[in-house]
């Protein structure tokens, strides 16, 4: 029987995690060709989903935190590979991996190579692809700003914390929103436009979102000045803004914003004053848990 080859891509951090050692080693010894590549600067992922490809690798394997994970998959997509993708979470928040059930123990992540790979969507904006969520708005200037350093210390809370700490920047965007028999327009704090669930170390964002139906889901957080004005209080009363948010399902959206808006796409930066998001279904093979809460026809 032919060996099964799979590449393990690395980010260079985690270059000396005994875990991921002690995974790979495991998966050798099951039968698996387990070949492991390190990132070291930006472009490295796509080069390696390249030369996985040409080699004639069945399984990539995407080890770091969201944004390593959105480059892999990214890569792959593009390449338009019959290749499979395994999800290797080991970021401080690991947001698209939490929500899909994907096991933060390495060894557990590596089983799923031995699972069945479904058919997933991503999300598209320009020439950009993006696995779990576009977010906008005070939380993505959040994501952006929480250090390094903050985050080896307090984990996935160092998104909390930076952002009580940082309540008297609060700031309303003025957008226009539209989408299939979809609009919307005023201020909002946060906007999340998701594939997966949760952004920022953990916030749910977009509940409903499901990687395997053709849409997308909007979350909009409004900003009329009676939110702005109670959303410490809403927090430290330990009450919910779900009751807050408008929310839609969509196969795409188009966002204005006259004075420009920044979005955060599982990590990577962009700015624009008029964005289109769309969904592009169907776009890549990936290992999830067969119960997993972002698939739409489990099992």
């Amino acid at each position: 029987m032919t060996q099964q080859k799979a590449l393990l891509i690395l980010h260079g951090k985690q270059a000396m995690n005994e875990q991921v050692r002690a995974a790979v080693g495991a998966q050798r010894q099951r039968g698996w060709q387990l070949d492991v590549r390190l990132t070291w600067e930006a472009g490295d992922a796509a080069r390696l989903v390249r030369e996985a490809v040409a080699a004639g690798y069945s399984h990539v394997v995407a080890g770091g935190g969201d944004g390593t994970l959105r480059d892999v998959a990214e890569a792959m997509a593009q390449a338009g590979t019959e290749a499979s993708l395994v999800l290797l979470p080991l970021g401080t928040a690991n947001d698209f991996a939490r929500a899909a059930g994907v096991p933060l123990e390495p060894e557990q992540a590596l089983e799923l190579l031995d699972s069945a790979a479904q058919v997933i969507d991503l999300g598209r904006v320009g020439d950009q692809l993006f696995l779990n969520m576009a977010t906008g708005g005070f939380g993505s200037q959040v994501t952006a700003n929480t250090s390094e350093e903050l985050k080896k210390v307090l984990g996935a809370a160092a998104y909390l914390f930076t952002g009580l700490s940082r309540f008297s920047e609060l700031s309303a965007a003025s957008v226009n929103l539209h989408g299939p028999d979809f609009h919307w327009q005023g201020d909002l704090l946060a906007l999340g436009i998701g594939n997966g669930r949760q952004a920022g170390g953990g916030h749910v964002l977009c509940p409903q979102a499901q990687v395997d139906d053709g849409l997308l889901e909007v979350s909009i957080l409004p900003a009329p000045q009676e939110v702005v004005g109670t959303l410490r209080s809403l927090l430290s009363d330990g009450l919910g803004l779900e009751n807050l948010f408008v929310r839609a399902r969509l196969p795409w959206v188009e966002i204005k914003c006259s004075q420009g808006l920044d979005i955060n796409l599982d990590g990577e930066p962009l700015q624009g004053d008029s964005l289109r998001f769309e969904v592009m279904a169907s776009a890549l093979n990936v290992h999830l848990p067969e119960d997993s809460p972002l698939l739409s026809r489990r099992g």
